[in-house]
């Protein structure tokens, strides 16, 4: 949806609102739950990253020391804006708690998932310096789960880090949950009769969001069912929370079935709510981390 002229904010939220939007769109994306949250400037900023430690060594009474020094490199995180406009009756406009519902409700969902989708490389980056998974290590985990599972911890383990925490969907559950070994008994979990799904995958933590989630595409791309990889050198920044616009004056620009449409909101007795924020991301290394996919291309 292209950005319409604003020429009037008609309606005011209490600041608690968009603070309640925010903590929300948080919970609502996975990759802000599992990464580390940094202030962003607005102009961006440069990120000195650890790549490598000095060695120690043993020494007699009287030698010198060894010298050595950590091996670094800078990532540049630059903020971009994502922004969504909701157009609402105007029967909204006496009633703010079915306004604080309907913004609540939708508005973080829509930002959390834009969000992870980008930094999982379902979508196009914004631009430069904005880091995504799109091409790191793919695993099937469709056949040999288990040792599929092994595999990926080995393959962050070979780039010299942790696999620290699985972001999975639900169908990955269903193929967690239809692993069993040779006596036909689940292999990750310990209740069949009481556990819905792990909470943990090889003594790792398991995150299940649906935002990891792409289907297929015949002939481009597998199904993906999850992430994994070290999540401590994961960064996101906001340059600062979600934002809150309303206005009735406004002629907005729709994309309607291939029409590009417009939408007079005074004309409608309509208003609009705008919700954006600033937000980037960065890795410090793409091979710290691992797609899981559900077969191949």
């Amino acid at each position: 949806m292209a950005a319409p002229m604003i020429t009037n904010a008609s309606i005011t939220l209490p600041k608690s609102v968009s603070s309640e939007i925010w903590q929300k769109t948080q919970q609502a994306s996975i990759v802000m739950q599992l990464a580390q949250r940094i202030t962003l400037p607005g102009n961006g900023l440069e990120i000195p990253v650890i790549t490598g430690d000095p060695d120690a060594g043993w020494v007699a009474e009287t030698d010198e020391k060894p010298v050595g020094n950590h091996t670094l490199t800078t990532k540049t995180m630059t903020p971009y804006t994502m922004a969504i406009i909701e157009p609402f009756s105007n029967q909204f406009r006496n009633d703010h708690a079915a306004l604080y519902d309907a913004l609540v409700g939708r508005l973080p969902n829509i930002l959390g998932r834009t969000y992870d989708r980008t930094v999982f490389g379902f979508v196009d980056a914004p631009g430069t310096n904005f880091d995504t998974m799109k091409d790191v290590t793919a695993i099937d985990i469709s056949a040999s789960t288990y040792d599929k599972f092994v595999t990926a911890i080995e393959t962050v383990a070979d780039a010299d880090a942790e696999l620290s925490a699985w972001a999975l969907t639900s169908k990955a559950r269903t193929i967690l949950l239809k692993t069993k070994d040779s006596n036909a008994r689940p292999l990750f979990i310990s209740n069949a009769a009481l556990d819905t799904a792990p909470n943990s995958v090889l003594a790792i933590p398991a995150y299940f969001n649906k935002n990891a989630y792409r289907a297929a595409v015949s002939g481009t791309s597998p199904e993906t069912v999850g992430f994994a990889g070290d999540w401590s050198g994961a960064r996101y920044g906001v340059v600062e929370d979600i934002s809150i616009s309303i206005s009735d004056q406004a002629t907005l620009t729709v994309s309607d079935g291939g029409e590009t449409k417009t939408l007079n909101l005074w004309q409608r007795n309509m208003f609009a709510v705008r919700a954006e924020f600033r937000a980037g991301f960065v890795m410090r290394d793409a091979a710290e981390f691992v797609r899981l996919d559900n077969g191949t291309v």
